[in-house]
Parts: structure tokens; C-alpha cells; sequence
């Protein structure tokens, strides 16, 4: 986060409430239609954490454009799950729907420190982000209680990227299909180890690419968000967004779990690499 910070001229030590695209998922387009489709996903506050302290003074109206579209999913991510519980809005209950709820364990000892409490915490769909994947993760323990929906992984990127074993991607898959748990294997990171050996991978989309190669990707049990429109009437499948999928897509690592091409125009050439990674 501080390295893309820099590229943008930016402090990343310093917080603030974005002025462009904070109230995103309630704009609408010329003919009055929202912009973000029923049943699209939104990823909140990716390059920060949804429940910093500094931010409790405009949590609120987060909570409120979540509110606002219940026909949204919206994928909340945070180092800090101890500060949830204070700081949920007063008609929460049990938890609303659109609302997938992730905490980060980048090892085993975040792993051990931030599941409890995320299994304590009220919300209908739960999942657990390791990265950066800096050291081997077991949530062997924590998958019996049928809580955890999805679990992605992702290696480091940028200057001093530590290494990511291709052992700890594999271990983690394999609790993850034992209890029909979504895996997803984003990337590789800059380092990779395989077999003993080091490779240097410099690029997000070659990374994404090797992680898709290698299978270990994994469907589980389906994860219904149970969308409804604004009056509370569910929204029925063929009305849901259905993603596009473009060339480059084919073998993206996040593919699985994805919104899809936003047809920008932007792909580029992806640069080749051999490695040998085996399938699952």
C-alpha cells in the first residue's frame, strides 16, 4: 500500500475519507440505472482497513450506502477484527447479507490471533485473506465450525517481497477441499518456491497467471448472499449481473471468485514463463 501510495505521490501513513468514488455504488447513469449492477461485487477499502480508528467518523455513512444496496455484495476486509463488534450499525443483527466479512492471516500466528474472533463476530458470510502469504497458515482447527466460506491466498509484491512456498499454497488447499471451503489462489508474488528453487516473477499478471496454472484453485460449496432489492423482494438469478470474461481472463488466478472484464482497453502482453508447477 505505501509502495503504490509513492507511485501516486502519495503519504500512505495518512488517513483520510476519499472525495471521488466514495458514494460510487449510488451513482446512476444517464437513464437513471445504478452504474454498480445487482450482484456485483465490491471490494471496500482494499488498500486500507474498513475499521482504522480514524475512519469511525465516517463509518457510518459506509454503512449506510451498504444499506442502501442490499442487491450488492460488498467484500469488507480488516487487520482489526477487535474493533468490529463496537462499531457495527444499530439495525445489524445477526448480519446482513450482502456483506462478505474477511480478516487477514498472513501466518499462522495472525491466523490463531484474528479467527476466533472473526468466528465470535455476527456476520452471514465469512472468509480469511492470506496475504501477503509470508509463512506456512493451518486453519484446519477453525473450518469444522462451518463458518468460513472462502479463503484466498496471494504471494508479496513490490521492493523486499519476502518468498511464498508453493507447500504452504498446496497445504492450504488441501484443509480448504477437505471441508468443500472456495480457495483461490490470486498469485505467486515476485518470489515463488517451488521444489526447493527461487523464481523471480516481476509482474501481477504473469503472477496471477502462474497461480491460475498451477489448479490449486478450488470451487466449494456455494456462497448464497441472498440479494433483494430495496423493498426486500428477493432478486431473481436471471436479473443478477452475469460477468464477461474476456482472453486474457481465461487464466487469471482470481477468475474464480471475480467480477469480470470491465473492458477498460488496458490489457497488455503478458510476458512467458516456464515454471513448473504441478496440478492439484
Amino acid at each position: 500500500m505505501y509502495f503504490l501510495d509513492s507511485l501516486r505521490d502519495k503519504d500512505g501513513s495518512q488517513i483520510y475519507r476519499t472525495k471521488a468514488g466514495f458514494r460510487y455504488p449510488l451513482s446512476k447513469d444517464r437513464n437513471g440505472q445504478y452504474k454498480v449492477k445487482s450482484g456485483e461485487m465490491l471490494r471496500v477499502c482494499m488498500t486500507s482497513d474498513f475499521f482504522l480508528e480514524e475512519a469511525d467518523v465516517w463509518r457510518e455513512e459506509a454503512w449506510d450506502i451498504i444499506r442502501q444496496r442490499p442487491d450488492v455484495k460488498f467484500y469488507l476486509l480488516t487487520k482489526r477484527p477487535q474493533r468490529v463488534a463496537e462499531h457495527l450499525p444499530a439495525d445489524w443483527g445477526d448480519g446482513w447479507e450482502n456483506v462478505m466479512f474477511n480478516v487477514s492471516c498472513e501466518n499462522q500466528r495472525r491466523a490463531d490471533e484474528r479467527i476466533p474472533v472473526l468466528l465470535s463476530l455476527p456476520f452471514k458470510h465469512k472468509g480469511i485473506m492470506c496475504a501477503p502469504f509470508i509463512g506456512p497458515v493451518s486453519i484446519r482447527d477453525y473450518l469444522p465450525y462451518g463458518q468460513i466460506e472462502q479463503v484466498y491466498c496471494d504471494g508479496e509484491n513490490y521492493n523486499g517481497a519476502r518468498p511464498c512456498h508453493y507447500e504452504w499454497v498446496k497445504a492450504l488447499h488441501d484443509e480448504c477441499r477437505e471441508y468443500n471451503v472456495t480457495f483461490v489462489f490470486c498469485g505467486t508474488g515476485r518470489r515463488f518456491v517451488k521444489d526447493g528453487k527461487l523464481y523471480k516473477i516481476e509482474g501481477n499478471s504473469l503472477q496471477s497467471e502462474q497461480a491460475f496454472k498451477s489448479g490449486l484453485s478450488f470451487r466449494g460449496k456455494p456462497i448464497d448472499f441472498k440479494l433483494t432489492d430495496e423493498g426486500g423482494l428477493p432478486i431473481p438469478e436471471e436479473k443478477l449481473y452475469k460477468p464477461y470474461f474476456g482472453p486474457k481472463c481465461e487464466s487469471c488466478g482470481m477468475r474464480l471468485t471475480c467480477n469480470g472484464c470491465s473492458r477498460c482497453g488496458r490489457c497488455g502482453n503478458v510476458g512467458a514463463l516456464s515454471l513448473p508447477v504441478e496440478k492439484s
